[in-house]
């Protein structure tokens, strides 16, 4: 089972202003932004990625450029619409504090799976495309690089929080309660039996667990949890 790296892209001028960008284009990372996805790249840069793959919009290449340029032999990166922002439709570019006051608002936040953009798309829509989009990936990585590869997506933050609903088990109306910051990382492990949510909505500290074992003391690995949780990444000891 290869290990995903979840990166929300860094703060953006709209993030800033309060205004809902979308998928509007040329909005891109402010100093703050730019200074949080070098931040990202320096905590990944001792990992061996295999792939760093982006949404196509501005603000996640700016972001995934980051996390390349910190790491030595770092992939090229690689688009997929699968991890591009929600489809707003008309709320596109508007101000937050007034979409606020839209009936469509306490839908979002109540029940996010009947709530649909006027001309976008509907979060469960969003959802299902982000979801097929990294368990794609993840399979092919796996396939190709072999379980203890580990690989980025950059993309958005209710993308995001959907896949790690997705990952929990979570019903899509209940992923409000997840947080994704701006460069944030977050890690999924895609098992056999369930998926393993390794960390959400991370800022700082040591990735250097994500750092596959040495072939001579790598074990095959279980997907199975470990009854009285373990001892942590590195260790095959159990309770």
């Amino acid at each position: 089972m290869s290990t995903l790296v979840l990166v929300r892209h860094g703060r953006t001028t709209a993030n800033a202003s309060g205004i809902l960008a979308g998928r509007s284009p040329g909005v891109s990372l402010d100093e703050t932004g730019r200074k949080q996805a070098a931040r990202s790249g320096e905590r990944l840069a001792a990992v061996p990625l295999v792939a760093i793959v982006s949404s196509p919009l501005q603000r996640c290449r700016q972001t995934a450029q980051a996390i390349a340029k910190a790491g030595e032999g770092r992939p090229a990166i690689e688009r997929d619409n699968g991890l591009n922002e929600c489809d707003y439709g008309e709320w596109q570019g508007g101000r937050l504090s007034t979409l606020a006051r839209e009936k469509l608002w306490k839908v979002v936040q109540q029940q996010p799976s009947a709530a649909g953009f006027p001309g976008g798309e509907t979060l469960t829509h969003m959802q299902a495309r982000a979801v097929e989009a990294v368990r794609r990936w993840d399979r092919d990585i796996e396939a190709a690089h072999g379980p203890d590869a580990v690989w980025v997506a950059v993309s958005h933050g209710d993308v995001i929080k959907s896949i790690l609903a997705d990952a929990l088990g979570m019903h899509l109306d209940l992923f409000q309660r997840l947080n994704v910051d701006p460069a944030s990382i977050s890690v999924v492990r895609y098992g056999a039996s369930r998926p393993a949510v390794l960390a959400t909505n991370t800022h700082d500290g040591d990735l250097g667990w994500l750092v596959p074992p040495k072939r001579s003391r790598r074990r095959k690995r279980s997907d199975d949890a470990v009854v009285g949780g373990g001892a942590g990444p590195g260790s095959s000891a159990g309770a």
